[in-house]
């Protein structure tokens, strides 16, 4: 005998703005806000994640008989941007959906952002087609040798092709600048825990009142004061998807040979290499690790990419040739 389909009462569409993991936030596009549950065999076909929906994702908001809500439907995703779950784990974890802009925040102490991380981000925007920039922020805490490593990061981003914002939500130095950038985009706001995220959110959005929280003394890493993914509406237009704060990025689904391809500055100087398969490891006739060798790439960006195809060799270890 078949079972019954549950009828629906009315179906609503609208997006999911905010999303603890186990109930969410929908606005409706006539503006309402209503708090929504998942049937628990809902899932996406063809992606394993630990969240089967994220904010930024439009759905369809379903009433039941008992008059509670669920989300029923996931209208086609424009495009989304996931990270590893975890180091040991091969699930991926959807962080937003439906981009225009990927914003990573990172600091050069209290705590220090390490350069694998960032590249990891920015490779994992590229893949999934998302526009990133850099925002590396408390500007206000820097002295003259600080300040002489963030010229050198910006000139080697924006040389890449990476717009970078320097910011202070103390002083608000470099808010307004950002602000506009992010006018009339849906942007996802990620960073470690600790740079300031939420600060910076506190003074692009007035009456955000994020809760932000201290330096760890003993270990110079932040806590996490966000736990959950929302959208928070940008004065001016445009919305910044807000997630918690992470320590680590793994990157999932990458091919070892298309590693190089999210990396703008080795995928246009791969066009050089004698082979089209070369993975610039050493091989005959390699444009890039010369590149390296001779600085037109960095070489934090070329560790980078090692650290990458090192996770990816089913523990096979790359060295820099040189």
């Amino acid at each position: 005998m078949k079972k019954n389909k549950e009828i629906y009462k009315e179906r609503r569409e609208g997006v999911i703005v905010r999303n603890t993991g186990s109930s969410y936030i929908v606005r409706t596009d006539g503006g309402e806000e209503i708090p929504c549950r998942i049937k628990g065999n809902f899932r996406i076909k063809g992606i394993r994640t630990t969240n089967p929906v994220a904010t930024g994702d439009r759905v369809i908001v379903s009433k039941a008989a008992d008059d509670a809500d669920y989300i029923t439907e996931i209208l086609p995703r424009r495009n989304y941007i996931i990270r590893r779950a975890s180091n040991l784990s091969k699930e991926s974890h959807i962080l937003a959906s439906n981009l225009d802009l990927a914003v990573l925040v990172v600091s050069l102490k209290e705590p220090a952002t390490p350069t694998t991380f960032i590249d990891r981000f920015l490779a994992t925007a590229e893949a999934y087609s998302v526009p990133a920039v850099l925002v590396i922020n408390k500007c206000d805490m820097w002295d003259d040798d600080d300040r002489e490593l963030a010229e050198g990061m910006r000139v080697l981003y924006e040389s890449i092709g990476y717009k970078v914002f320097f910011t202070s939500a103390e002083t608000r130095a470099g808010i307004e600048d950002l602000l506009s950038y992010l006018v009339g985009k849906v942007s996802l706001f990620a960073g470690n825990s600790g740079v300031g995220k939420s600060s910076l959110i506190n003074a692009l959005i007035p009456g955000a009142q994020l809760k932000t929280g201290k330096i760890s003394d003993i270990h110079h890493t932040g806590t996490h004061t966000t736990t959950f993914s929302e959208m928070l509406q940008l004065p001016g237009g445009g919305a910044l998807i807000d997630i918690p704060g992470v320590r680590g990025f793994g990157t999932i689904d990458f091919k070892p040979s298309e590693v190089s391809h999210f990396f703008p500055e080795i995928f246009r100087k791969s066009a050089e290499c004698r082979y089209g398969d070369c993975k610039h490891v050493g091989e005959p006739g390699c444009a890039v690790v010369p590149a390296v060798e001779n600085y037109e790439i960095s070489q934090s960006r070329y560790a980078s990419y090692l650290s990458i195809l090192e996770e990816l060799e089913d523990g096979e270890k790359y060295r820099k040739p040189f």
